[in-house]
């Protein structure tokens, strides 16, 4: 797909591959989008910005309609529109994409970043991969003066971005339950905080719910732990089919899931976990729920 002139403007945005849904699946799964700042990530934008004497280094992420970044050095916005963005073109190669005099390059030459603050006319961005291979965002270094970029500097550069990488693995280890590959306890109260500061904030109503399985150790006793973890497996399942992307739910431990509604009455609430039991039908389980606003 050739990239797309922005009206108005010679500016060119970037390409959306025939990934894309692929990519943005892998990217959510992280749980990593608009959480707080963290000095492990942190500590690696500063590291890039000084290996290479650059004002600004980044962790950026890319969603379907901008970028975000989960840890910046020199540059104070949480984020940008995608259609503007360099890693935005970055993600679309495998290797390393170097602009080295952005005012002369077609691409980005008229492009709002460059012609205004932060003023870029040096970018490198290397790739990051989420544990599914897809390139969700970019470890990226921007100056405010043409260079050049050696082989040298290339290679270090991919040095500092396998730490980022690893760095969002081990966050999503750390907020994934292992089991049912939805989120856990931990990553619910990071997650949920946030979404309900969301609400506040734009006044929308929220909806907690909390559901278990009854009588479920009576399946571990009578058929085994196995099928138990199958039980929890099958209901987490349900749980991904049902609830949309702008719920969070998770497994808080054992046989007690957790869903947060945002923007949801309690009556679409209680309609939506019953409609999470008819998918998955549990051996011998019966689904208790309760829910507050």
């Amino acid at each position: 797909m050739a990239s797309q002139k922005i009206k108005g403007s010679a500016i060119k945005a970037p390409e959306i591959a025939a990934d894309e849904a692929q990519r943005l699946s892998q990217l959510r799964a992280l749980n990593i989008m608009n959480t707080p700042a963290e000095e492990r990530f942190d500590r690696l934008t500063r590291l890039a910005r000084r290996l290479f004497d650059v004002p600004i280094a980044l962790v950026s992420l890319l969603e379907a309609d901008h970028q975000w970044f989960k840890s910046a050095q020199g540059f104070k916005p949480a984020g940008s529109p995608r259609n503007i963005s360099f890693c935005g073109h970055a993600i679309l190669r495998d290797e390393i994409m170097i602009v080295e005099d952005a005012a002369a390059d077609e691409r980005f030459h008229e492009n709002p970043l460059v012609t205004g603050e932060p003023h870029i006319r040096f970018y490198a961005g290397c790739p990051l991969r989420a544990p599914g291979g897809a390139k969700m965002g970019t470890l990226c270094i921007i100056g405010r003066e043409p260079r050049q970029f050696d082989e040298e500097d290339r290679a270090t550069l991919r040095d500092v971005a396998a730490m980022a990488e690893a760095e969002l693995v081990a966050f999503q280890a750390s907020t994934c339950d292992e089991l049912t590959q939805i989120t856990n306890r931990r990553g619910f109260m990071t997650l949920g905080e946030m979404v309900l500061n969301e609400c506040r904030m734009k006044n929308r109503p929220a909806c907690l719910t909390f559901l278990d399985l009854d009588k479920f150790e009576q399946i571990n006793e009578s058929l085994g732990h196995r099928e138990g973890d199958r039980a929890l497996m099958d209901f987490a399942d349900a749980m991904k089919v049902v609830f949309k992307h702008s719920d969070l739910f998770a497994r808080l431990g054992g046989d007690e899931f957790v869903v947060l509604f945002n923007g949801l009455l309690q009556q679409f609430a209680r309609y939506l976990a019953q409609q999470s039991v008819s998918l998955k039908p549990l051996p011998s389980a019966l689904l208790l729920w309760r829910s507050g606003v």
